[in-house]
């Protein structure tokens, strides 16, 4: 993992420059930018392999540029941390819903931070490199590309969902329970409530239109796909 840039969006200089400094003693090469606009600038000329990205940020705020990031065909693809300064369950469940891959809640040791960063991006070197599953011949998931199709038509997921989908169709007909769920989307790393996962089934179901109903709950037990479903 020597040499991956990571991006961090922090307007504390303090903190801009003690976590990029630390990253960089880890053998990363780290870059920080004070807002959404050196970031975006940034990016029109390079891709990072993971963004830090502080949720309290003036004019666009962390939860902005994350769902900026993911909406972009260019960008969608770069993993991001929040750092947050928030406890509550439904500010993490909004930052992961967005598309965010972690959150690591202040204050924090850069070691835990850089456990997260290196399980994200083992996570990045094991997806799929060429590969499209068809559902029911109406629904395409293109592992490469991290598109879903309905019918032809693109359907906007966040990463989470995308994920989510992917690793319930990679075996059709097998239930995958919530903790591996959590266990895919963020690794062992992770401490999460088991409902998130439902909170995502659920907008994944309200996006996913006729093709919801090859999602199935197994009561007690977690989700699966059932491809023969009508």
């Amino acid at each position: 993992m020597k040499d991956k840039l990571i991006i961090i969006v922090d307007d504390d200089p303090e903190m801009l420059s003690s976590v990029a400094d630390c990253l960089k003693h880890e053998g990363f090469n780290a870059k920080g930018f004070p807002g959404a606009e050196e970031l975006f600038d940034f990016l029109e000329k390079e891709t990072p392999d993971l963004v830090i990205l502080d949720v309290m940020l003036p004019g666009m705020n962390g939860f902005e540029i994350c769902r900026k990031i993911k909406k972009d065909e260019k960008y969608k693809g770069i993993p991001i941390i929040m750092l947050t300064g928030m406890h509550r369950e439904t500010d993490k469940v909004s930052g992961l819903d967005l598309g965010a891959d972690d959150y690591v809640v202040k204050p924090f040791s850069i070691e835990e931070l850089n456990a997260r960063i290196r399980a994200i991006l083992r996570r990045q070197g094991k997806e799929a490199p060429e590969e499209k599953i068809n559902i029911g011949s109406i629904l395409e998931i293109d592992l490469k590309r991290y598109q879903v199709r309905l019918n032809g038509a693109e359907i906007e997921l966040t990463l989470a969902e995308f994920k989510i989908l992917a690793l319930l169709a990679s075996i059709k007909g097998q239930v995958f329970s919530r903790e591996k769920i959590l266990e895919h989307l963020w690794g062992q790393e992770k401490i999460v409530i088991e409902r998130t996962v439902d909170v995502h089934i659920r907008h994944l179901r309200e996006k996913l239109g006729e093709a919801s109903r090859f999602i199935k709950n197994v009561r007690g037990v977690g989700y699966k796909i059932d491809e023969d479903s009508k």
